[in-house]
């Protein structure tokens, strides 16, 4: 028999293998417990903005999902049929990002990448919302586009073609 003693655990192994009846706590000696893992669920993203109510405002009419919380600061959307959805809350100081990124300003810290099924009537439809399009256009069948807060967002076809 030997110990083993790894992340604050002892582990005692009477043979080839340890044996989950002989895992100790290595603080006290005593009988260490497994606790299963909690169960984590990605509910939203949420994105910052001057103004969440504007935000949602595009965002609701762009993927034409219906509101499923509403507060004074904070907003959530949601696909009709359930699944994640787009939260989307005040933020006084809210600082545009900019992409592609520069050390000087403020990064994009994420983006959305949104599937349409046809990529120039899309575009069309986002920017009669309030987008805008980028200066920068890496790639030929994907658009980039920012949202009325300055958050950039991706357009794509899921077979890369332009419908």
């Amino acid at each position: 028999m030997w110990v083993s003693v790894r992340y604050g655990v002892s582990v005692m192994w009477c043979g080839g293998r340890p044996s989950l009846g002989r895992l100790l706590d290595g603080k006290r000696g005593q009988p260490y417990r497994m606790k299963p893992q909690p169960r984590f669920t990605l509910a939203a993203t949420t994105l910052d903005a001057p103004n969440a109510r504007a935000l949602a405002r595009f965002y609701q009419g762009l993927l034409g999902w219906p509101i499923r919380k509403e507060e004074p600061d904070w907003l959530e959307i949601a696909p009709p049929d359930g699944g994640q959805g787009l939260s989307f809350q005040t933020e006084p100081l809210f600082t545009r990002p900019q992409w592609p990124s520069t050390r000087s300003d403020q990064q994009m810290m994420m983006h959305l990448d949104i599937e349409v099924t046809d990529l120039p009537s899309a575009v069309e439809h986002a920017l009669a919302l309030g987008a805008t399009m980028a200066d920068v256009q890496p790639q030929h069948d994907v658009s980039v586009l920012y949202d009325p807060a300055g958050h950039p967002f991706c357009l794509f076809t899921a077979d890369g073609h332009d419908a």
